[in-house]
């Protein structure tokens, strides 16, 4: 009975050995492509003083 136990206790174990999961990491083949469509859009506001404005518009070599 001892014999027939320790059998099935190193069957039982040869069975879980054999049956680990196995993880493998590897690089693709081929490159990873990101394709980024951005559209940028920006309003700027400028509030200036009417001696300002009058200014830049008689001057507008200023600028």
């Amino acid at each position: 009975m001892k014999k027939m136990a320790g059998v099935l206790t190193v069957a039982v174990v040869a069975l879980l050995t054999g049956c680990t999961p196995r993880i493998e990491v590897a690089a693709p083949k081929e490159p990873i492509t990101i394709n980024m469509n951005v559209k940028i859009e920006h309003e700027i506001h400028i509030k200036v003083d009417k001696d300002v404005e009058t200014l830049l518009k008689s001057r507008s070599d200023l600028f």
